[in-house]
């Protein structure tokens, strides 16, 4: 869900304010809404990195070479990526950024296996392509017949959204608690109650060669465990930091802390006129003369403020929704919980005149008097923010190896 908000004169400096305080299943990490009762557990710490023998059930299955890991848990990151932005992180202490343990969430994220007919994975709904989102409306479940009935949304900077909340209505506590959503959704990957729950899955992961090793190799024993799984999928899915777009070309360029909005507000080399101004809208407040997004949709990592409340998409709602950061919006064919827009000029249109009353509307999308805030643009500044939207793009994202599927 793409939430637009606008303030009243506070905009820009809350975008460095609030940087300063600060799956297949959703917001960040998901597509499905019908799991319930998810109970918050504490995942272990992981065991020392084992200096174990990996057999050769990883090589033959995998294209992974376990002698030459990945890096998952240093990249190299533009300088705006700083404390302001780190603050922001939601990883736990007890599940620390770890090249092995991204690795096996790598495997579990693309394996069929999790699915109770091995048919569906995570990266089924949430595609590398599409911005980790689905092409797709409505994702297709297990059975092939059902689907779900909310819209995958993209994975790119999940781990700065603060208060680390997931799925749409933010019902899990955590991006690993989250991870066991989908596996026991009756739709999605269909090891529900009836099916023998993640029980029965781990019993079928504890037969498999590869996840014996993989185990071993990132924990030290090759025992497979609900909490276990939850935090090799989370590892993995914080690791997809987007720090490639055009947008962060041209701002690695600018950039300035010592300048006002860290030099948001300068000229970006490359942008062209009219990216130009839809920048300059997005990044200002209303009464400054823009549409303030920015408020609420933080640049650089372009994930949702922490304090941030629903937009206003049906009249009377109750239910306060978040949404994914807007990196590789360009790259998603629907937005919205429910995918009702499959354009974004749909998106910026109903940022501009259709927003609705209801009690869990966000503060920034009111006006002084408390009704639902219309910006009346231009049909030119409707184009611009679309076109300042699609620099969000991050291609090496989207073909990076180490995000890939690593199944032969």
């Amino acid at each position: 869900m793409v939430k637009w908000k606008r303030g009243h004169g506070y905009i820009l400096s809350a975008i460095v304010g609030t940087l300063l305080l600060s799956a297949c299943g959703d917001g960040s990490t998901g597509s499905g809404t019908t799991a319930t009762g998810i109970t918050p557990t504490p995942s272990p710490t992981p065991s020392p990195t084992p200096t174990a023998t990996v057999g050769p059930a990883i090589a033959a299955a995998t294209t992974i070479d376990v002698n030459n890991v990945a890096n998952y848990s240093a990249p190299a990151l533009p300088a705006y990526y700083d404390a302001t932005v780190t603050a922001l992180d939601n990883t736990p202490a007890a599940n620390p950024a770890n090249d092995r343990i991204a690795t096996l969430g790598r495997v579990l994220f693309y394996d069929k296996q999790l699915s109770i007919n091995n048919t569906i994975s995570c990266a089924s709904c949430h595609q590398q392509a599409s911005g980790f989102s689905d092409p797709a409306r409505f994702s297709t479940g297990f059975s092939g017949s059902a689907f779900t009935t909310a819209h995958a949304p993209r994975l790119g900077n999940v781990r700065y959204w603060l208060p680390g909340t997931m799925f749409w209505d933010r019902r899990a506590a955590t991006l690993e608690l989250q991870a066991s959503g989908p596996i026991t959704n009756s739709v999605e990957m269909g090891f529900d109650s009836t099916a023998g729950g993640i029980a029965a899955l781990i019993t079928r992961l504890q037969g498999i060669g590869y996840y014996q090793e993989l185990f071993t190799w990132a924990y030290g024993s090759s025992t497979v465990t609900e909490a276990r799984i939850q935090q090799a999928l989370a590892n993995f899915q914080r690791a997809m930091v987007s720090s490639s777009s055009r947008f962060d070309t041209a701002y690695a360029q600018v950039f300035d802390p010592a300048q006002p909005n860290r030099g948001l507000n300068r000229p970006f080399p490359g942008f062209t006129a009219q990216e130009e101004r839809g920048k300059q809208l997005f990044t200002t407040g209303i009464n400054g003369g823009g549409a303030g997004c920015a408020a609420c949709h933080q640049p650089p990592t372009f994930a949702l403020a922490a304090n941030s409340r629903s937009n206003g998409l049906d009249a009377g709602e109750t239910v306060i929704f978040k949404s994914a950061s807007l990196k590789s919006i360009g790259q998603s064919k629907f937005f919205m919980h429910d995918g009702r827009f499959s354009t974004l000029d749909q998106v910026v249109e109903f940022y501009n005149s259709g927003i609705q009353a209801g009690p869990a509307l966000d503060n920034r999308l009111k006006t002084p008097a408390g009704t639902p805030q219309v910006l009346n643009l231009s049909t030119s500044d409707k184009a611009a923010l679309v076109a300042f939207m699609l620099t969000l793009s991050d291609n090496t994202l989207a073909t990076d190896p180490k995000f890939s599927n690593p199944f032969r």
